[in-house]
C-alpha cells in the first residue's frame, strides 16, 4: 500500500521506452485501479440489490435523485482533478515542494467547498423529488435520502480529491485499498440501517440480525458513516506515510492565486462539461419520470448493471491522466501521445469483452437487483442496445482521462456539450413517444459513439498536448 510508481526512468530527455515497457507501466497503473471499479461495482451491485429487495418504489426513490447526485459528484471530481494534474505534473518535473503546497492549498479549499455543496443539497433536498415529477408515493423518501448523502458531501470530497491525488504521485494501491473498504462497509452498514431487526437461518441455524429499519434512508446513513471513516483514513495515510507528498499539519495552507487559477483553468471546463453531462441526465431521468415507477425503475437499475462494463474504463483513465501528467511535465508530450494511444486501445479492447458478456448475461444482471419480471425484463432490453457502444464509449472515457492529463480540459466541454445536448437529448424526445425507455438507451448509445468518435479524432491530431497547465512560479507558502 505504501509503494507509488514513479516514470523518471523514463522521462529522461532522448530515451524512448519499447512499446512493451509502455504498456507495462500502463498495466501497473491501471490495474489497482481496474480491480478498484470492478470491486466497486460487484460492491454496489449488492447494495442496490438490498434496496432493490424492498420493491420497486425504493428503487425509484433512489433512481430519481442519482443524476442529481452525479452532478454533485461530477464538480468534485473536477476540482480533484484541477489539482492533482498539478500535482502530477510537477512531479514529473522533479519539483516536490510545489507537488506538496498544492497539495495542502488543495485540502483547505476542499474542506470549505464540501461544507458548502452539503448545505446547498441540504437545502435542495426538500423541493427536488417534485421538481423532478416524482410521483408523490416516492418523494418522501427520494428527499431524505437525498439530504443524508449531501450532508455527508465534505468526508466525499476529502475521499475523491485524495483519491485522484494519489493516483497522480503514481500511487494506485491506496485508493483501491480504500475505495474498496468504503464499499464493504457500505454493505455491512446496509444490513444495519436498512432492514429491521430479524431472524434469518443460515447452516441450519436460526441467527438473530438486529436492524434499525430505516428502508431507503438507511442506504444513505450506511454511505455517509462509510465514506466519513475511510476518508479519516486517507488523511491518516497522506500525513503519516514518508512519500513525495507527505505534509504536516504545522505548514501553511494559506490558498494562493497562481494555484486556484491553475485549478480553474482547468477544473472550470471539466466541471462545465460534466455538469452539461449531468444536466442532460436529469433531462433524461425527468423524460423516463412520464412512463412510470417501473420504467424509472428499470432505467435505474440498469445503469447501475451497465457499470460492470464502464467502470474498467474509468480505471484505465485514471492510469492514463497520471501517465501523460507526470510526461507533459517532464515536457516529454511524445511519450504523453504514446501512452494515451495505448490507454485508449486497451480500454476499448476491455471494454469490448465486457460489452459482450453484458450482452450475453443482460437478465441475470438485471435479477441480481429485483424479483420484478417486468422491470427484468424491460432492464435487460435496454442494456442489449447499450452493450453495442461500449467499445467507443470506451474510447471516450480513456481519452479524456489523456486530455485531462495534460491539461486539456476545454474540448472535453466542447464534446459533450456536442454529444449530450445536440444528440442524446433530441435523439430521446424523438425516440421516447414512439419507443418508450428503449428509444431513450437508443439516443444514449448513439451519443456514446459519437463522443468516443471525437475523442479518437483530437487524440491522434496531438494538439491537446500545447495546452497543458505548469505553474512554475507559484509560491511555495
Amino acid at each position: 500500500m505504501h509503494s507509488s510508481f514513479s516514470l523518471s526512468g523514463y522521462l529522461q530527455p532522448g530515451h524512448t521506452p519499447s512499446r512493451k515497457q509502455e504498456i507495462s507501466a500502463v498495466l501497473r497503473l491501471s490495474w489497482p485501479a481496474i480491480l478498484e471499479q470492478l470491486m466497486l461495482t460487484m460492491i454496489q451491485y449488492i447494495d442496490t440489490a438490498m434496496v432493490g429487495s424492498l420493491g420497486p418504489q425504493a428503487t425509484a426513490s433512489i433512481g430519481v435523485t442519482s443524476s442529481t447526485i452525479w452532478l454533485l459528484n461530477s464538480l468534485l471530481g473536477a476540482t480533484a482533478i484541477g489539482f492533482s494534474v498539478q500535482v502530477a505534473q510537477y512531479i514529473g518535473a522533479g519539483n516536490y515542494q510545489q507537488a506538496k503546497n498544492v497539495t495542502r492549498q488543495s485540502l483547505a479549499f476542499t474542506l470549505l467547498a464540501g461544507i458548502f455543496m452539503a448545505v446547498a443539497a441540504t437545502a435542495l433536498s426538500f423541493p427536488l423529488p417534485g421538481l423532478l415529477g416524482a410521483e408523490p408515493a416516492i418523494q418522501q423518501d427520494a428527499s431524505l435520502y437525498f439530504r443524508i448523502v449531501g450532508l455527508a458531501m465534505p468526508f466525499t470530497q476529502i475521499s475523491v480529491l485524495l483519491s485522484s491525488l494519489f493516483r497522480s504521485a503514481g500511487d494506485t494501491r491506496t485508493p483501491m485499498l480504500f475505495n474498496i473498504l468504503i464499499n464493504c462497509c457500505n454493505v455491512v452498514l446496509n444490513f444495519l440501517f436498512i432492514y429491521p431487526s430479524r431472524t434469518i437461518e443460515l447452516l441450519g441455524r436460526q441467527w438473530w440480525i438486529p436492524g434499525v429499519g430505516m428502508g431507503v434512508p438507511g442506504a444513505a446513513v450506511g454511505s455517509a458513516i462509510s465514506v466519513a471513516f475511510v476518508s479519516v483514513l486517507f488523511l491518516i495515510v497522506l500525513y503519516r506515510r514518508k512519500w513525495n507528498l507527505q505534509i504536516h499539519l504545522r505548514e501553511s495552507y494559506r490558498m494562493t492565486k497562481s494555484c486556484l487559477r491553475a485549478m480553474a483553468r482547468i477544473a472550470a471546463p471539466q466541471a462545465t462539461a460534466r455538469s452539461a453531462l449531468n444536466l442532460a441526465q436529469i433531462v433524461v431521468t425527468f423524460m423516463v419520470t412520464s412512463l412510470g415507477t417501473q420504467a424509472v425503475a428499470a432505467n435505474s437499475l440498469a445503469v447501475t448493471a451497465e457499470a460492470l462494463c464502464y467502470q474498467p474504463g474509468f480505471g484505465i483513465a485514471a492510469a492514463a491522466t497520471a501517465l501523460v501528467g507526470q510526461a507533459v511535465g517532464a515536457s516529454r508530450k511524445d511519450l504523453a501521445l504514446r501512452f494515451s494511444k495505448v490507454c485508449c486501445w486497451l480500454g476499448m479492447g476491455i471494454m469490448t469483452g465486457c460489452g459482450v458478456l453484458m450482452f450475453i448475461f443482460a437478465e441475470p444482471l438485471m435479477s441480481l437487483f429485483t424479483p420484478d419480471g417486468n422491470v427484468i425484463a424491460l432492464g435487460a432490453h435496454v442494456l442489449r442496445i447499450e452493450a453495442f457502444a461500449e467499445p467507443l464509449f470506451a474510447a471516450s472515457i480513456v481519452v479524456t482521462g489523456a486530455f485531462s492529463g495534460a491539461g486539456d480540459t476545454k474540448w472535453i466541454f466542447y464534446i459533450n456539450l456536442i454529444s449530450m445536448w445536440g444528440i442524446r437529448l433530441t435523439l430521446a424526445a424523438l425516440l421516447l413517444p414512439v419507443l418508450g425507455l428503449s428509444g431513450v438507451w437508443v439516443a444514449m448509445a448513439c451519443e456514446l459513439c459519437v463522443r468516443g468518435l471525437l475523442c479518437i479524432f483530437r487524440m491522434n491530431r496531438g494538439k491537446w498536448l500545447h495546452t497543458g497547465v505548469i505553474v512554475t512560479d507559484q509560491s511555495s507558502g
